[in-house]
């Protein structure tokens, strides 16, 4: 038989719940800089995720889906020209990587979880070789419904409209999609709200 969660209706853009659809917080956004995002599969689904809102949001942005990745497609996109980043930040493992580039023209970020993150960087060698682009002067956090691991962590949405910006002659371009991050967040917080007081009457569900 099939569960009632199989049966709920789902929005074909998002591919969430449609009680919980994302694309009201979508915002089109015309980046200079293609984006990939590698994605944990972990990730794909969990409610508080942002990747998804920010490949809905972004125009050239591409998401995959693993924990590996098939290496011929991993350097088609990287390229050859040394023009690629990875948006990490530094750690004592793994080769020591090269200086960030002049000029970024893409940029690579990983979606999961800290430890789960160094996991799949330390399975990518082409990764590990990719030089680092470390932000500058980290604003507070507005990812408040999901606890971070350390200080200098951010959503993916945040980290990657953050080194747009950076890399941007018009940072202001992202503002209105964090706007929307915001209000994704203070929904996500009011659900979560509800759901606990909902949880503590008894005969509710």
């Amino acid at each position: 038989m099939e569960s009632s969660a199989a049966r709920r209706p789902r929005c074909p853009r998002c591919e969430r719940p449609a009680r919980t659809c994302l694309c009201g917080w979508t915002r089109p956004i015309d980046n200079p800089v293609p984006v990939l995002v590698l994605q944990h599969p972990l990730e794909v689904q969990h409610p508080k995720g942002s990747a998804r809102l920010l490949t809905l949001s972004l125009t050239r942005c591409e998401c995959w889906v693993g924990e590996t990745f098939d290496p011929d497609r991993l350097a088609a996109w990287i390229g050859t020209d040394g023009g690629t980043a990875l948006l990490y930040p530094a750690t004592q493992l793994g080769p020591t990587p090269p200086a960030a580039p002049a000029r970024v023209e893409r940029l690579v970020l990983i979606d999961a979880t800290w430890r789960k993150s160094l996991k799949m960087l330390l399975a990518e060698p082409q990764l590990q070789a990719l030089p680092r682009l470390a932000l500058q002067a980290v604003p507070p956090s507005r990812y408040r419904i999901r606890q971070a691991r350390r200080e200098d962590q951010r959503s993916t949405l945040e980290a990657c409209c953050q080194a747009l910006g950076e890399l941007d002659a018009r940072p202001e371009r992202y503002d209105p999609l964090l706007q929307a991050f915001d209000d994704f967040v203070a929904a996500q917080a009011a659900w979560m709200t509800g759901r606990a007081a909902k949880e503590t009457v008894p005969g509710l569900s």
